[in-house]
């Protein structure tokens, strides 16, 4: 039965250099984490520790509350970010290989490779060598190799990377059916867009330390709503001043007024009018990427 991830308050340091510090996040059953950062920021040592490959200087990882265990991890499905395949061996050996690995018996292990190649796109290829094929499906037998012994738990280390639209749109719906599933999902990427349409939760680390966790809507909306008004003439600074505004960017013939929830948009639009006609006048909130530029 799926249990959550618990990372509680991880702290790893090489020497000098802290590449964690107080690190901690939850990944519910069933739901998304995107795990988002720069390149050295922590995401990678983290998932590490998680898979044991790496222990923490203090802190813990639990799956539900107890603290995970060999047992536990042998029901992990992990994606490393540098390929972690065998270059000479065949698609379909290895991924057998590899189920029985986890577990499985002969007989299971070749129906699961039969099925995760079918439906990632990848089994005319099944008797080919890994060093053969494109590094998108070298990409979607790593993820092939994460699902074959139908795991409780999936960390993936970007696995869009290198992939085209469609596959993109395949491995989506994978993690997505999976989540659907009671699994707790977290991958990191740097493909933002992804990250926000497909994620429950998010966190943004930097530097080792948690910047930010939460749903992308409560991120999106921690600093406010913004007002974008065009039409009028911003020579006038026709926004200074009003109730509830509590900054405006000018542009040409635009503006972008940062306002308190409760700021009096009729009375925002009135001062618009005043300075000239309105032709767009409507909220927003930050993107994922514009968020991360300000954390980060």
């Amino acid at each position: 039965m799926p249990q959550a991830l618990n990372v509680n308050r991880l702290a790893k340091n090489y020497g000098s250099v802290t590449a964690l510090r107080e690190v901690t996040f939850t990944v519910p059953p069933g739901e998304i984490f995107g795990f988002v950062g720069s390149n050295g920021a922590g995401k990678s040592t983290t998932m590490r520790i998680v898979l044991g490959v790496l222990a923490a200087d203090s802190g813990d990882v639990r799956l539900g509350d107890a603290p995970i265990g060999f047992a536990d991890r042998k029901r992990i499905g992990y994606m490393p970010e540098e390929r972690g395949l065998y270059p000479k061996m065949k698609v379909g050996d290895q991924l057998v290989y590899l189920a029985r690995l986890h577990g499985l018996s002969k007989s299971d292990a070749t129906t699961a490779t039969e099925k995760w190649t079918r439906r990632l796109g990848i089994h005319e290829r099944i008797g080919d060598n890994v060093n053969d094929l494109s590094l998108g499906n070298q990409q979607r037998v790593q993820l092939a190799a994460a699902l074959v012994h139908d795991p409780d738990l999936l960390v993936l280390d970007e696995p869009f990377s290198g992939l085209d639209p469609v596959a993109v749109d395949v491995m989506s719906e994978v993690l997505t059916d999976k989540a659907a599933q009671g699994i707790p999902v977290i991958f990191s990427s740097h493909q933002l867009d992804l990250v926000e349409r497909l994620c429950d939760t998010v966190g943004v680390i930097s530097g080792g330390v948690m910047k930010a966790v939460g749903t992308v809507d409560d991120l999106r909306a921690r600093d406010g709503l913004r007002l974008e008004v065009t039409g009028p003439d911003s020579a006038g600074r026709w926004a200074d001043g009003l109730p509830g505004v509590t900054d405006v960017e000018y542009h040409d013939r635009s503006a972008v007024l940062h306002i308190d929830e409760g700021a009096d948009d009729q009375r925002i639009l009135a001062a618009a009018l005043s300075a000239g006609p309105v032709h767009r006048f409507a909220t927003t909130a930050p993107t994922l990427t514009e968020l991360f530029r300000e954390l980060v």
